[in-house]
């Protein structure tokens, strides 16, 4: 037995992970020699001290709310605790389970943590990263989206939600969903389908989509499928508000079609265009016609 305590004993103190067992008051019952190290502080000095699983009140209800479950099945919790070192804070991932007693009472609770500092500082800087590449993207004028090739959302512009009047989590759906019913939308939908198909490129594409409160927008999409092992898992594009565009040319095709028939009376202005007619007339010498009366 004593022979079995000592190996249990090195196992235990040769560990890169800190372990540690404290009561139901919070009090470190003991601590191995990896736990003494990164707290700077010895055994002695440990000993019956409180265990604080987190150093900020910010985290205090997420704790609790995880700490509740060491007194249920499966007796268990991970637990991320910021410790005071030698070399700065450092995050520490607890993984504690309780030791029970006669009728599962809870007695005791038994934890190893691992140094997670590193990956902490990886996630924050990706985040960073991902923040500078939004502000990036959100400052041009596409607006950028992807879907599955069952065309549901997976990543929307908060530009693009915000131009449809989508509530939170709404841009997340059917990007069909938000299709009129004008003829052009068809001729849009067969290239996403042919380019789901194919996996090859089409030519850009304009579509006419409602908003939440019922206005009718134009947009330009440019699209390029995700292909992997052969096979399309993805539609990535970017689309350009194209609305104002749009009526501008509604209002020249209307122009062309109200002046189409519109011929000078002189022979010699036969090939003016209708603009040129229009500065005519209202551009006429009012006193040659106040003389002329």
């Amino acid at each position: 037995m004593d022979t079995m305590d000592t190996d249990y004993r090195a196992l235990v103190e040769n560990q890169q992970d800190l372990i540690v067992q404290f009561n139901l008051e919070g009090r470190l019952l003991f601590v191995n020699a990896a736990y003494c190290a990164i707290a700077g502080k010895s055994r002695e000095e440990l000993n019956n001290s409180v265990f604080m699983p987190v150093t900020g009140e910010r985290y205090s209800d997420v704790v609790a709310t995880q700490m509740t479950k060491l007194f249920r099945p499966p007796y268990a919790c991970i637990v991320e605790q910021w410790l005071p070192t030698k070399m700065g804070l450092r995050c520490i991932s607890w993984s504690a389970r309780s030791v029970l007693g006669p009728d599962n009472t809870v007695v005791s609770i038994v934890a190893t943590g691992r140094d997670v500092t590193p990956l902490k500082n990886e996630q924050k800087a990706i985040r960073k990263r991902d923040a500078e590449l939004m502000v990036l993207l959100e400052s041009g004028v596409q607006m950028y989206y992807t879907h599955t090739p069952d065309h549901r959302m997976v990543f929307v512009s908060p530009r693009i939600r915000d131009m449809l009047g989508c509530r939170p989590g709404e841009g997340k759906r059917l990007w069909t969903d938000y299709l009129t019913d004008h003829p052009m939308n068809a001729s849009g939908l067969e290239r996403t389908i042919r380019a789901i198909a194919s996996g090859k490129r089409e030519p850009p594409y304009r579509l006419e989509m409602a908003t939440r409160d019922g206005r009718k927008i134009w947009v330009e999409a440019n699209e390029v499928p995700v292909v992997k092992n052969g096979k399309t898992v993805a539609i990535a594009g970017s689309l350009t508000d194209i609305t104002e565009k749009m009526h501008v040319d509604e209002g020249i095709e209307e122009a062309e079609i109200l002046f189409k028939g519109v011929r000078p009376k002189e022979p010699k202005e036969a090939g003016r265009s209708p603009l040129r007619a229009i500065r005519s007339i209202f551009g006429r010498d009012e006193a040659a016609e106040e003389e002329s009366v």
